[in-house]
């Protein structure tokens, strides 16, 4: 879908009753991740306005080149410095207009200097601030067909990072080490950066969910996990495979197994219309027969696009209503103090109201040897 197909689907939202009885009049965006998918623009400093008739972009002169060659449908204001005079710029010739802007994004702190630049208007040309939650992040659930080539381009750079670095693996090598393995194949080739910092977490680190790579060597008789993602044309990857140094032995094989059955279970049950809760449910009961329920402790995954972390959520607590279109990941986990963990993480789709994996990294069998294959010569 264009830029502009994206500020119709917007403004088509300004009468929601999500923004009171009068809902808005226009709709300023300034999280960095809905600022791009509303406009295309990928720098780092600017803010979107989209009213009922235009579309206006504020920045300086830093970024004026690069509005006018990424965001064709914005009247480019222009600033005298970074951020300088944004509100006056911006919002000028909106007098009385009710001005949505993004709560769970917007700090007091900006808050506050925009009302106060509001206040500083003459009274007849004032807008007015109102909350607008969730006015682009619902939109960006359902993902569009380049948003999914984007996002399967960078599943498989991810997957063929992992396969390089898991091969290397060997005790001895540090988390950092193979931390780095990861980072220099992703970069060499064609990932923007990484999605997140690698999470290595070998032997008893592996109970730490979100561990990140230390100078602890990796020891032989021992698992890893490896969660790890890539950047590409502005989409993330999330990928977790757990792998074993040496030949598992039969708690490290009985813990793998629940999980693996955990997470071929959800992926193979979870479908459009439920919700995340529910999603979550599947996987966690099966954890929690085998007697592990104390030890898988966060939600099931989430949704994954221009953020590494977005909605919809598969969560004990979520709401939300799986459809298709939704890109998000199924990672059960059993993490025990003391003893490491095993997280297994797919990215899927939701398809004709089913799940596809996109993630093809290989996953073990721990009744065979544990390294996984060798990847093609050139990959």
């Amino acid at each position: 879908m264009s830029r502009a197909g994206r500020i119709d689907r917007l403004r088509a939202r300004f009468d929601a009753p999500d923004f009171g009885a009068s809902g808005i009049d226009a709709l300023l965006v300034t999280t960095p991740s809905n600022r791009r998918w509303i406009s295309g623009f990928t720098g780092s400093a600017g803010v979107a306005l989209v009213t009922r008739s235009e579309a206006r972009f504020a920045t300086d002169s830093r970024y004026w080149e690069q509005v006018a060659r990424e965001c064709a449908d914005y009247a480019l204001v222009r600033l005298a410095g970074a951020n300088t005079g944004v509100a006056p710029a911006i919002l000028e010739g909106l007098a009385g207009a009710r001005i949505g802007f993004e709560p769970a994004h917007m700090t007091v702190a900006a808050l506050e200097g925009w009302t106060r630049a509001i206040a500083e208007l003459p009274a007849h040309s004032r807008p007015t601030l109102v909350p607008a939650p969730r006015a682009i992040e619902d939109l960006r659930m359902v993902k569009e067909p380049e948003e999914l080539d984007a996002l399967t381009r960078a599943v498989l750079l991810g997957d063929a990072a992992f396969r390089h670095a898991a091969d290397r693996a060997a005790p001895g090598m540090t988390e950092r080490d193979l931390a780095w393995l990861v980072q220099e194949y992703a970069l060499q080739h064609g990932a923007e950066e990484l999605s997140f910092g690698t999470i290595i977490a070998g032997g008893a680190h592996g109970s730490l969910p979100h561990w990140r790579a230390s100078d602890a060597p990796l020891e032989a008789g021992t698992g890893v996990v490896m969660d790890l993602g890539v950047i590409v044309d502005g989409y993330c990857s999330d990928l977790t495979r757990t792998i074993f140094l040496g030949e598992p032995d039969e708690r490290f094989a009985r813990v793998y197994d629940i999980v693996l059955t955990a997470q071929t279970m959800a992926e193979e049950r979870i479908e459009a219309g439920m919700t995340g809760a529910q999603a979550h449910a599947i996987a966690a009961e099966v954890i929690a027969r085998a007697g592990h329920a104390d030890h898988f402790g966060h939600g099931l995954g989430h949704g994954v696009g221009l953020d590494i972390h977005e909605d919809p959520r598969l969560a004990p607590a979520s709401d939300h209503v799986l459809a298709d279109g939704h890109v998000v990941t199924v990672e059960p986990g059993i993490y025990v103090p003391g003893w490491g963990g095993v997280r297994i993480e797919d990215q899927c789709v939701m398809e004709s109201g089913r799940l596809r994996p996109l993630s093809t990294a290989p996953k073990l069998d721990p009744s065979r040897p544990s390294r996984p294959p060798r990847p093609p010569r050139g990959a």
